[in-house]
């Protein structure tokens, strides 16, 4: 007899209860709207972190503040590719599978999306694609290193890093890869399951 064949697209269950849409606290709902009209749904970890209302309200503040705040000095888009860039290089399949769903939803969209075909993410995730300039390039290579070791950056890419951006932009660059340092680890800590419909895009943290 031969094996059943795997079921594809099955999404696991979490190890600890969401909780539901209607029981969030009233809060998190302005938030909860926010980002189910920007992600086009409402992601599992949301769901997760309304266990903790007090942290999730701090956490999702922190995040607005880092990749899209109006007072931002270094462009939306370039951060949400060094957002998959980190998730990937710190190993987080939850975080890195929506990173580059969203770079790959169409740029049209009512959701945040960019456009980007799988060539592109997968060129981006690998480091074979072709920054638009220096900074974009240091940019790219900061993230790598000190998301691998932040206590062993070369001193060289710190000398560019000091070249091609302002401090301000430097400062947002270092929480924008703390940031996703601390998310990437909750989000495996919680061992946050894949939404069923993005189980075919997990395969990016694996490039």
């Amino acid at each position: 007899m031969s094996a059943p064949k795997p079921i594809l697209n099955v999404e696991a269950e979490p190890f600890i209860p969401y909780v539901a849409e209607q029981d969030f606290d009233a809060r998190l709902r302005p938030r909860l709207e926010a980002y189910k009209k920007r992600m086009g749904f409402l992601p599992n970890a949301l769901r997760l972190y309304a266990h903790r209302p007090e942290i999730a309200e701090a956490l999702w503040d922190l995040n607005d503040r880092v990749m899209r705040d109006p007072s931002s000095t270094l462009d939306r888009f370039l951060k949400r590719r060094l957002g998959a860039v980190a998730s990937k290089v710190n190993g987080c399949t939850y975080c890195t599978t929506h990173h580059c769903t969203i770079l790959k939803e169409g740029a049209n969209s009512l959701s945040e999306g960019w456009g980007l075909d799988d060539g592109e993410v997968r060129q981006l995730l690998t480091g074979d694609f072709e920054p638009k300039d220096e900074l974009e390039a240091v940019c790219f290579e900061y993230v790598r290193a000190s998301s691998a070791d932040p206590t062993a950056v070369p001193q060289e890419l710190l000398d560019r890093l000091n070249k091609h951006l302002t401090p301000p932009q430097i400062v947002e660059l270092a929480c924008l890869i703390g940031f996703w340092k601390l998310y990437n680890t909750v989000h495996d800590c919680l061992k946050v399951p894949v939404e069923a419909d993005l189980l075919s895009q997990t395969g990016y943290v694996r490039l």
